[in-house]
């Protein structure tokens, strides 16, 4: 798979690069609000900041700059970057400043270059099964789309390059952009994402939960080092400004995407900001440094720093069902699921009569202790066939998420065709469903129909490591 198709269910993984590049970071309006209506608005705690009055002064709104007094102020939020962070830097990169059309063409390029229309239909059947994504989704055509949004620029770790919007003026939505884009440079520079991290295309695919979790890291990160320099250096000119943009803001093709899409977007930012925050209310940047050398392993771990490092996923194994499917199927999504994508499941799916309260899904999910699943498709009929096994941290967390699963089937699927205690079994006319669930273990089954599910049942007790 390419980068992009790293993480099969995180459809498009290049959103998580997007917060980056498109300045929609829908997190920082209410904070950057709050500090321009109350400057010491309390409940916040940002590291290493001094009395705003110290600020410098903006240049006026729409001011024109030439080249060289952005790159000067560039240097400038650099300096105060590196010194709110506490890392110094340690290698030089290229900076260029580039036209909306050559930042698009160029995000375009390093991203959606490997990415065919056939991974792309791939990944929308195998999201359509598990009810995220509707059947006809044109999820390339909507990245393309994506990316013509509010681009500010992004920060290339494999070619060392930041890429900054070239225009009339660098104002406070660029700068606050910026400083959050130099945090990445810094975290190459000095923990070396690729090789440092094991931060890789390679490795992704080996492990897409991990490389959530790293992800959530670096941008919770790079946001609390940007929320930091909007509090020590940015003017109060340029704190309007910031405020004025979010407020104005309009960004139809992210407001229109999945609901899972949304919320998917921005977990490593929300969720990855609380993550770091945790560490450094612990232990300032040298706890958050430290987390570098054991960098979080799942999204479990994220949503629950207090269970980091300790809680790691058990490993769970799924047999290779392709001999017993034949030739005319083929194999189009296998990895993790998570915790993360377990609550988006259950509340965040695209028939928003089967969507779980919130708090409900939440619950439910979190119990879990690992799981696998595989995805598998017949282009002879269209038919899917799906398994998802996840093992929970007691029985009683298994239960929680049956009876969860349970009524999110019944909405989505419609009235259950038998029930039991422990097994429930749905079908729709298209598909036929079965859950059950084995003290800490549930498995969920989609096939095409019940002589199928029944030979898949009867396998994957016989073969995987299902109790």
């Amino acid at each position: 798979m390419s980068e992009t198709t790293r993480r099969i269910l995180f459809s498009c993984f290049v959103m998580v690069i997007l917060a980056c590049l498109c300045l929609s970071a829908v997190a920082l309006l209410s904070a950057v609000g709050l500090i321009v209506i109350q400057e010491r608005q309390p409940g916040l705690n940002l590291p290493g900041v001094p009395s705003l009055s110290q600020t410098p002064t903006s240049p006026p709104a729409k001011q024109e700059l030439s080249e060289a007094e952005i790159q000067a102020i560039m240097d400038q939020i650099q300096a105060q970057v590196s010194a709110l962070r506490q890392l110094e830097a340690r290698g030089d990169f290229k900076r260029a400043l580039l036209t909306p059309e050559e930042l698009r063409e160029r995000v375009i390029n390093d991203f959606l270059k490997d990415y065919t229309q056939e991974e792309a239909s791939h990944d929308t059947r195998a999201l359509a099964a598990f009810g995220l994504l509707e059947a006809d989704f044109d999820l390339l055509n909507f990245l393309l789309e994506l990316y013509s949004e509010q681009i500010a620029g992004f920060y290339d770790r494999e070619t060392k390059e930041m890429y900054v919007v070239k225009g009339a003026s660098f104002l406070g939505p660029e700068r606050m952009t910026y400083a959050h884009e130099y945090t990445h440079a810094l975290q190459d520079q000095n923990f070396d994402i690729e090789k440092g991290l094991n931060y890789s295309d390679e490795a992704c695919e080996e492990d897409s939960e991990r490389c959530a979790a790293i992800q959530a890291l670096l941008e919770g990160d790079a946001s609390l080092t940007e929320m930091s320099w909007l509090r020590a250096n940015a003017s109060r000119q340029e704190r309007q400004e910031i405020f004025e943009f979010y407020q104005t803001l309009e960004s139809p093709i992210y407001e229109n995407a999945p609901e899972y899409m949304k919320a998917d977007f921005l977990f490593p930012y929300e969720q990855g900001l609380t993550f770091v925050q945790t560490l450094y209310d612990q232990g300032g940047w040298e706890a958050v440094n430290q987390a570098y050398a054991n960098v979080p392993v799942s999204t479990e771990q994220i949503l629950h720093p207090e269970r980091y490092p300790a809680d790691k996923p058990i490993p769970v194994t799924l047999p290779d069902l392709s001999k017993t499917l034949g030739d005319s199927w083929e194999e189009i999504s296998q990895g993790t699921f998570g915790e993360w994508y377990t609550y988006l499941l259950l509340c965040k799916g695209i028939d928003q009569t089967a969507r779980l309260p919130e708090r409900q899904a939440r619950k439910a999910a979190e119990g879990w202790g690992g799981d696998a699943y595989t995805v598998y498709f017949n282009p002879t009929d269209n038919s899917i066939m799906l398994i998802l096994t996840t093992t929970w941290d007691e029985a009683k967390d298994a239960r929680e998420f049956f009876k969860a699963f349970e009524a999110y089937g019944d909405a989505r699927f419609g009235a259950a065709t038998a029930r039991q205690p422990e097994t429930i079994t749905w079908s729709d006319g298209s598909s036929v469903s079965l859950l059950y669930w084995t003290e800490t273990r549930t498995t969920w089954i989609m096939t095409p129909n019940m002589d199928m599910l029944n030979r898949i049942k009867s396998l994957i007790e016989s073969q995987s490591d299902v109790p």
